[in-house]
């Protein structure tokens, strides 16, 4: 049989009802495959058959898509927008991230080109003006802050040895020593414990006071003014947390039926087993605000780890010079002095004002942001390292934030730590209530942030406090927002958040401190 014959036979079309026409259409079909297939005509083998039935399939299948092409039902079922709230899925907005991310990265090399072209290179390694003053004051007043916590440590050892002496004398009445009578015993040691805080009372004021006063009459240059004043107010907080941890310590040593309501993780270094220098020591270099006698601690020192941290740390500290003396400090003195030019109107005074703000409030964001992550995530991560300090929770994700209560209980967890356990908790078991607490704790928080801020420019305005203090209605204003069913309420309360946070506060602080210490030293372009 001949080859023609072969493939006659192979590829003989069936017989359809439909007529000639599409039988014609089918062999067409077909024999544009064979020449797609082979250039050649193949051999009848076993190897071949299965391939072409798959072909003549693959065909058919084709033949049959190209019938009633206008007939095809494409809305079968009803569907809503992709955008609209009764969707079946919420898309995903990947996409406007990206091109968000594109669109803020253009405009700041725009911005960056423009201040290029307007200043030059403002950033100078030997330009900065500072007094040899400056410098010494600032070292002493760093190195004598630490000694109020060794004052701290005798304070206790004294407490530690009358309680011993309180607990010996209640041994010797219980055996029938003749001793003095209770209340003369009470009134003594109630005396003894009023003595104690007192006197830590006093170390702590005198920790703060001094640094303050030296920061406010002897040092000029505001950025050793701030880490001077930053550093005495962590010091007087460990203060403060070692004197209010030992006291209910050592009022549990002395009423034992009270000592059950102590932490599990105390047992480990029960008072006065903890009134040690390397206790104390190690307390002062944690990362910590609130004093325990015991921490979770961290198996072993990753030293890659902590030079990974501190890379971090030297970068982002250069770029916040970089931005601050090439971008921050030009806007904020071209905004001093157009500001003096204005007219006086109060309308042209508002808008000037809501310009400056808006542009001032994305280069204050940028070093802020810059400043939280080189502080909280390198130099507290690397620090914890080193002292093996295993609970390393500085904060949350406090950029969700659905309202401003939530922001200011997980940006800062150290302060938030500590103004739960030393302000908060003590008043509401005082019959405060839960809002009166709320509201001491932020007043108190206004007071320490204006001493952080005004004390190191020499201008106590009461912006830091006043902008604390107003954190509260805006905590209720916002505190339903939290708790709305759905997202669309936490979305609304995170908006809140970020205007307030860089068009409301950052920028109009700047502003107004900036504004106060050109009116009294002139110029800050050599800082």
């Amino acid at each position: 049989m001949s080859q023609t014959a072969i493939h006659a036979s192979i590829f003989q079309p069936p017989k359809l009802s439909n007529g000639v026409m599409r039988r014609n259409t089918f062999n067409g079909h077909v024999n544009t495959l064979k020449k797609e297939v082979s250039p050649e005509p193949p051999t009848f083998e076993s190897a071949t058959l299965p391939a072409v039935h798959k072909a003549m399939k693959s065909a058919s299948s084709e033949f049959k898509s190209e019938k009633y092409r206008h007939v095809a039902a494409v809305h079968r079922s009803s569907r809503a927008a992709c955008l609209s709230h009764d969707a079946e899925s919420i898309p995903s907005f990947l996409g406007f991230r990206n091109v968000m991310v594109l669109v803020l990265i253009f405009m700041n090399m725009r911005l960056i080109i423009e201040n290029f072209m307007k200043y030059g290179v403002l950033v100078c390694v030997r330009c900065h003006n500072y007094r040899s003053q400056d410098l010494s004051m600032a070292a002493l007043a760093f190195f004598l802050v630490p000694c109020h916590l060794f004052v701290a440590y005798i304070i206790e050892l004294v407490a530690a040895q009358h309680a011993k002496g309180v607990i010996g004398r209640r041994k010797r009445s219980n055996s029938g020593r003749p001793l003095l009578g209770d209340i003369d015993r009470r009134k003594i040691a109630g005396a003894a414990w009023k003595n104690i805080g007192l006197a830590h009372f006093t170390n702590a004021c005198l920790c703060l006071g001094f640094t303050t006063f030296v920061v406010f009459n002897y040092i000029n240059h505001p950025l050793f003014g701030t880490i001077c004043q930053l550093h005495a107010l962590i010091v007087w907080l460990k203060n403060c947390s070692y004197a209010f941890t030992n006291r209910d310590l050592r009022h549990a040593l002395l009423y034992p039926q009270y000592a059950k309501a102590l932490p599990e993780i105390y047992s480990a270094c029960p008072y006065p087993q903890n009134i040690t220098l390397s206790n104390l020591t190690y307390f002062w270099w944690a990362p910590t605000l609130v004093y325990q006698p015991v921490y979770p601690r961290s198996p072993s020192i990753r030293w890659s780890f902590v030079a990974k941290r501190l890379a971090e740390a030297a970068v982002l500290s250069v770029f916040i010079w970089l931005a601050s003396a090439q971008y921050a400090a030009p806007l904020l003195r071209n905004s001093y002095i157009r500001k003096t030019a204005l007219p006086n109107d109060n309308l042209a005074l508002a808008g000037f004002m809501a310009e400056r703000i808006m542009k001032l409030s994305t280069i204050s964001l940028v070093i802020w942001l810059a400043g939280f992550f080189a502080f909280f995530q390198s130099v507290l991560n690397a620090l914890a390292e080193v002292m093996r300090f295993g609970d390393r929770e500085f904060y949350a994700d406090w950029w969700n934030s659905p309202s401003v209560g939530v922001y200011w209980r997980t940006w800062n967890k150290p302060v938030y730590h500590f103004m739960r356990r030393h302000v908060y908790s003590p008043l509401v078991g005082r019959g405060w209530s839960q809002k009166s607490a709320s509201i001491m704790v932020f007043v108190f928080s206004g007071f320490l942030h204006e001493l952080l801020v005004g004390v190191p420019t020499h201008s106590i305005l009461g912006i830091a406090f006043v902008g604390m203090v107003i954190q509260i209605p805006l905590i209720s204003a916002t505190l339903p927002l939290e708790r709305m069913q759905g997202t669309n309420g936490r979305i609304i309360g995170n908006c809140v958040f970020w205007v307030s946070f860089c068009l409301v506060g950052q920028p109009v602080a700047a502003l107004m401190y900036f504004s106060s210490w050109q009116a009294k030293y002139g110029s800050l372009s050599k800082l």
